[in-house]
C-alpha cells in the first residue's frame, strides 16, 4: 500500500463533503440492491455476518475513493487489513465500514449505515454517514459543521446539545450490544429516557440533539466510530465537542468510551 502524501491530500472544505456525501450515497444504493432479498449470509472468525451488500458497497467506496486521489491509504472493514508497521508512516487514510448493522440490514429494520471517515494524524477530519434505508446522510468535518440530509431536499445544519450538570439525560444506546457495565454507568447519572439505535446512527442522534449522552462499553473497531465521531465533533454551536476517540491505533479496537454531554 502506498504511503500517503505529506501535503493536505484532499482540502477540508464543503465541495470535498459534498464529494465523499456522493460516494457514500453510490455504495448505499450499491447495497440496497439486495436489501429485503433472500442475501446469502458468511460469518467472519469473530462470527459477526456478512453479505452481498457489504462487498458491494465496499467496491463502490474503494474505486470512487482511488479515483480521487490513489495516493491516499485505505482501511475498510471488507477488505485487507494493513500491518501495523505499514501504517507506522502514515498521516492520512481513509476509514471505511461499507455496511455498519449488518444485523440490522438483514432483520431490514432500516437503520444500517455507510460510513466513511478521512483520518488526519489520529483524528477524523472528515465524515459521511449514509442510511440508505431511511433516507438520511449525515456528515460534517472541521470549519464546515455538521449537517444532515433528507431525501432530496437540501442539507441542514444540526447542533448537539449541552446540558447543565443536572438536567435528566436522553442516553443513546446499541439495540444489538446491551451491556452490564452500561447498566451500572447509568446509575451515575439522572436518565430521561433511553434510546435504542443500530450501527453509527447513535452518534447522528447524538450530533443532532436527539440524545445527550451515548455511553458505549461494548467492543467497536475505529471504522465503526470514525464517520459518526468526526460528525459529532463537530456539531457544536459554541466550537467542537470533545472526544476520546483517536485513530490508527494497534488493532484499530476502541476501548470503552462516552461521548457527551457537553
Amino acid at each position: 500500500m502506498v504511503n500517503p502524501v505529506e501535503r493536505e491530500p484532499i482540502p477540508l472544505t464543503w465541495s470535498s463533503l459534498v464529494r465523499l456525501s456522493a460516494i457514500a450515497r453510490a455504495a448505499g444504493r450499491a447495497a440496497m440492491v439486495h436489501y429485503r432479498t433472500e442475501v446469502p449470509v458468511e460469518y467472519k472468525a469473530d462470527r459477526s455476518p456478512v453479505t452481498a451488500a457489504d462487498h458491494a458497497a465496499h467496491r463502490v467506496i474503494l474505486d470512487d475513493l482511488r479515483d480521487w486521489d490513489p495516493r491516499i491509504p485505505i482501511v475498510s472493514e471488507e477488505g485487507t487489513l494493513p500491518t501495523e508497521a505499514e501504517r507506522e508512516a502514515w498521516t492520512h487514510f481513509w476509514l471505511v465500514d461499507p455496511l455498519d448493522g449488518t444485523k440490522e440490514f438483514l432483520s431490514a429494520n432500516g437503520e444500517f449505515t455507510v460510513n466513511i471517515a478521512l483520518i488526519r494524524r489520529g483524528e477524523p477530519v472528515l465524515g459521511v454517514i449514509d442510511a440508505p434505508a431511511l433516507g438520511l446522510l449525515y456528515s460534517g468535518g472541521p470549519g464546515i459543521g455538521a449537517w444532515k440530509r433528507e431525501g432530496s431536499q437540501d442539507p441542514v445544519r444540526i447542533y448537539s446539545r449541552t446540558t447543565d450538570g443536572a438536567s435528566p439525560l436522553v442516553v443513546a444506546e446499541s439495540r444489538s450490544h446491551p451491556s452490564e457495565d452500561l447498566e451500572t454507568y447509568l446509575t451515575t447519572i439522572n436518565v430521561a429516557r433511553r434510546v435504542q439505535a443500530g450501527s453509527s446512527l447513535k452518534f447522528c442522534w447524538l450530533a443532532e440533539g436527539k440524545a445527550d449522552v451515548y455511553p458505549r462499553f461494548g467492543p467497536t473497531m475505529e471504522w465503526d466510530v470514525a464517520a459518526g465521531d468526526c460528525i459529532y465533533r463537530h456539531s457544536g454551536t459554541d466550537g467542537t465537542r470533545s472526544s476520546p476517540l483517536r485513530y490508527n491505533k494497534p488493532g484499530f479496537r476502541n476501548g470503552s468510551f462516552v461521548l457527551g454531554p457537553g
